[in-house]
């Protein structure tokens, strides 16, 4: 049989009775003396139950606070009484249970929610009050997400007072006495401004929760490679006097094979013994890892397949790296035209037809070098032996057209420029 949730369900020794509320940094403000004001209160907004109601300034020129939810459904999802913000990282719900990757569904229906209730206070009462419950306390400790989306400071700005609606009108006649804010209110279609406690505290549809998820999945991250036998990162940006001690930090994840330091590149291969080594050290070090005062750069190796195909490309170093392109520089020479093999190589552009006449003429040796002895020099021969090759012609005997060496043109030494100038005299 089902129990009434009615006035006369609860009576004052069933109410909750607590001497402080259960608040983040932000919302308590940064006046360190504060006046709390504590009332017993039946408000039903996740749970029917009375508690106790805390209302409070954070500071000067901030609006009253009040706690909304009572201290067991803040204890069951860790969260601030107030504005249901994780106690940890300070995120929507929605976010830290995506980041953890854990599924805690609350009862909606009043006679499951006051059985889920009861469960968990008696789960709670048997901790010592320090640790999360439920789901949440069965939950890794951390997530890389979380960190990264973590809010490490307070956010007062969160506290000021809500826009004057009079002033909105042009009617505000307060001036500068007026409690609220004279600003422009935002924009009603911005998805921000439809925000609400019961789906913040149960993770669904929070417009916040919403953007940090989308701002998380377009942060860098690194991605282990399809190739299941690559155990190597690359550790870039280590400086000149690093050694194997600065990379104790590695150890720590599994078996090291090999590590391998290159000090002209001011980077390191570590090889791991298993996969798994390695995805958690690439994991735990990616834009986290800082030695020597500088912040390292954690890349996956290649296999030797891959390696071996991009070595043949222009602009890959000795290490498999690709290398950026210097600007300034020229490009690529195109490659030579075809030509072919059968062809004679005609470099004195002699006529085809003609065969150009072998010459063998013995120059004198240098001063201060004896001649070689008869019988080991070059092969000598009389200008008019019979064995001696045929001499050209004269070039006054020689047809025109036909020239035997590109300087003996008369054209290239101004020869016809001369002969005109005569004929014009």
């Amino acid at each position: 049989m089902a129990t009434s949730l009615g006035s006369n369900t609860y009576n004052r020794q069933n109410w909750e009775d607590a001497d402080f509320p259960i608040l983040c940094q932000t919302c308590l403000g940064e006046n360190p003396y504060i006046r709390m004001v504590s009332e017993h209160d039946f408000i039903i907004v996740i749970c029917a139950r009375p508690f106790t109601v805390f209302r409070w300034c954070p500071g000067t020129r901030m609006r009253f606070k009040k706690t909304e939810v009572c201290q067991t459904c803040s204890k069951m999802k860790n969260v601030c009484q107030t504005c249901l913000l994780d106690l940890e990282y300070g995120l929507p719900i929605q976010v830290r249970d995506t980041g953890l990757a854990i599924k805690d569904e609350v009862p909606k229906s009043d006679v499951n929610k006051e059985y889920y209730t009861q469960n968990m206070e008696r789960e709670i009462a048997n901790s010592d009050g320090t640790r999360p419950v439920g789901q949440l306390g069965k939950a890794p400790s951390s997530s890389d997400m979380l960190l990264k989306l973590a809010r490490t400071t307070p956010y007062y700005k969160r506290n000021r007072p809500h826009i004057c609606s009079f002033w909105v009108k042009g009617e505000c006649k307060r001036g500068e006495e007026c409690p609220y804010r004279h600003e422009k209110p935002t924009d009603p279609d911005d998805p921000l401004a439809d925000q609400n406690i019961k789906d913040r505290y149960y993770g669904i549809n929070d417009p916040v929760a919403d953007k940090l998820l989308k701002r998380a999945s377009t942060m860098p991250r690194l991605d282990p490679p399809e190739d299941k036998s690559i155990t190597t990162l690359y550790i870039g940006g280590l400086g000149d006097t690093v050694t194997d001690g600065d990379l104790n930090h590695f150890y720590q994840f599994g078996e090291i094979r090999t590590i391998t330091i290159v000090q002209r590149q001011q980077c390191a291969f570590i090889q791991f013994a298993t996969r798994q080594a390695a995805e958690m050290a690439a994991e735990k070090s990616f834009n986290k890892l800082i030695i020597n005062g500088r912040r390292l750069t954690v890349k996956w190796g290649r296999s030797q397949a891959a390696r071996g195909k991009e070595g043949i490309k222009d602009g890959v170093s000795e290490m498999g790296t690709r290398l950026d392109p210097v600007p300034g520089l020229p490009g690529a020479l195109p490659p030579p035209p075809a030509m072919d093999e059968e062809a004679p190589a005609n470099y004195f552009n002699l006529d085809p037809s003609t065969s150009p006449a072998v010459m063998n003429i013995a120059l004198p040796p240098p001063p201060g070098i004896n001649p070689p002895p008869p019988g080991f020099g070059p092969p000598m021969f009389h200008p008019m032996g019979p064995m001696a090759p045929p001499m050209p012609p004269p070039m006054s005997m020689r047809p025109p057209g036909q020239i035997h060496y590109p300087s003996q043109d008369p054209q290239r030494m101004g020869a016809h420029a001369a002969h005109g100038s005569r004929h014009g005299d």
